[in-house]
């Protein structure tokens, strides 16, 4: 088993949704991957690093995997190819190799999205391999991220996507999980379709109550859904195991999203646990 082992910035606390939580700086954070020997690093929100940012991940030993990147896809009036190609451009000037696509709702935060109705659900798929293409045709991999609170969240909606387009997905084992789909089940049905992998574990119970919206996702990140590898109710090890049986050698990036409360916030040890557990196997 050959890992590629990557992280983000969210695991450090570090989001696009305004007023997340506090956001560590990029050097904090960029010297505790570097301490824990991760080999590369997701982008982060537009702006957390510079848009060439080749130079200061080499200083840190590290390079650039690539980077999520929501788009309204559902809507008709939007063509979203232009602005997720230049999004990709740039990650291949910086030595990328792979978009992972969002479906946004075109709404801040992930707590609530709208319903799509039939034609909704076919201007998404089109567009999506429309974007998909685009992002191809700058030498990157595009992958399709299903994330609470965007257009494709649930298991249903996953299985839309596989059965309507042809897009590789990010298979977020956290995400994934919230949403009441099987992580564990597309792995082992669908390796094909996995062409990037965001590794994180799940309190079970705090899923359930967000999708039987007792609580919000937000309220529930900051209450510690997502768990470090190992310490949740994810099949980690069986779905790392399916994967490379099935000959997957893409990234494993590292994602505990969490909200911080201040510069006083530590997240490096749970992080460091995610990644002895991840070696382990």
């Amino acid at each position: 088993m050959q890992l590629r082992i990557a992280g983000a910035p969210i695991s450090w606390g570090v989001c696009e949704v305004p007023g997340w939580g506090y956001q560590l700086p990029a050097g904090r954070v960029l010297d505790e991957m570097g301490s824990l020997g991760l080999a590369a690093t997701e982008f982060g929100p537009v702006g957390y690093l510079p848009d060439d940012p080749a130079g200061l991940l080499a200083a840190h030993g590290l390079r650039a995997v690539g980077g999520f990147v929501p788009a309204v896809l559902h809507e008709p009036a939007r063509d979203p190819r232009p602005e997720v190609g230049a999004v990709a451009a740039r990650y291949a000037t910086a030595g990328a190799d792979t978009v992972v696509l969002a479906a946004d709702t075109g709404r801040q935060g992930y707590d609530a999205r709208p319903e799509l109705d039939a034609a909704g659900w076919a201007t998404l798929l089109s567009n999506l391999d429309g974007v998909a293409a685009a992002v191809a045709a700058t030498g990157l991999t595009p992958t399709l991220h299903p994330h609470v609170g965007t257009m494709v969240e649930t298991a249903d909606d996953v299985e839309r996507v596989l059965g309507g387009s042809a897009v590789p997905l990010c298979l977020d084992t956290g995400h994934l999980t919230v949403g009441g789909a099987d992580p564990a089940r597309i792995a082992a049905e669908h390796p094909h379709r996995v062409a990037h992998v965001h590794l994180k574990d799940v309190d079970a119970g705090l899923a359930a109550r967000v999708r039987g919206g007792d609580v919000s996702y937000t309220e529930a990140v900051r209450a510690g859904m997502f768990r470090p590898l190992g310490k949740g109710d994810v099949d980690i090890a069986g779905i790392v195991r399916a994967l490379d049986a099935a000959g997957y050698d893409g990234w494993y990036v590292l994602e505990q999203d969490v909200v911080l409360a201040g510069p006083d916030a530590d997240p490096l040890p749970d992080v460091a646990a995610s990644v002895d557990y991840l070696r382990g196997l």
